[in-house]
C-alpha cells in the first residue's frame, strides 16, 4: 500500500482530474484510474475504498456508471460473495466504439433538423455543418479502430 500511496496515487489523482475535467464524473474517472493502474486490472470494492479513501457508497455508484457505459464489469471470485470489479479487456477500444454508435444518433438527428429548419437558413446551416463534420470524425474513428485492431500484436 505504501508504494501506492508514494507512486501510484499522484498518477491516479492527476488522471482522474483530466478524465474529470473531459465530462467523466469526478468518482467514476477515480475508479477507472485505479483500475487501470492495478495488477490485473480488478480490485474489489474494498480494495477501491482503502485506495481512494472513498466510501463503499461512492465506489458502488461509480461501478455502476462505468458498468452502464460499458468500460467496467463486475465479477464474482469463485467461492467467495466478494465482487470483483475488472476493467474491459481492450477498454479504449470498447469506449470508443461506443462512442461511434453515439455519433451515428447524433447524425441521424442533426441531418432530420437541417433538413427540417433548412440549409437556407443560418440555424440549418450550422446544423448541416455539424453534421458534416460529426460524419467526418465518425468516418475517421472507424478508420482507426480498423487500423488498431489489425495492427501487428
Amino acid at each position: 500500500m505504501e508504494d501506492y500511496e508514494e507512486r501510484v496515487s499522484p498518477f491516479v489523482e492527476r488522471f482522474a482530474a483530466d478524465l474529470t475535467e473531459a465530462g467523466m464524473q469526478r468518482m467514476a474517472s477515480r475508479v477507472f484510474a485505479c483500475l487501470l493502474t492495478s495488477d490485473d486490472g480488478a480490485l474489489t470494492s474494498a480494495e477501491l475504498s482503502e485506495r481512494l479513501q472513498a466510501s463503499p457508497a461512492a465506489i458502488s455508484g461509480a461501478v455502476r456508471y462505468l458498468s452502464q457505459v460499458g468500460m467496467v464489469s463486475r465479477q464474482r471470485d469463485p467461492g467467495s460473495r466478494r465482487e470483483r470489479y475488472q476493467l474491459h479487456h481492450d477498454v479504449w477500444y470498447t469506449t470508443l466504439l461506443n462512442r461511434d454508435q453515439v455519433l451515428n444518433r447524433w447524425l441521424v438527428t442533426l441531418n432530420a433538423g437541417a433538413e427540417a429548419i433548412g440549409t437556407d437558413t443560418p440555424g440549418g446551416r450550422r446544423v448541416r455543418e455539424s453534421a458534416e463534420f460529426l460524419e467526418f470524425m465518425r468516418k475517421g474513428l472507424e478508420d482507426l479502430l480498423k487500423r488498431w485492431q489489425s495492427r501487428p500484436p
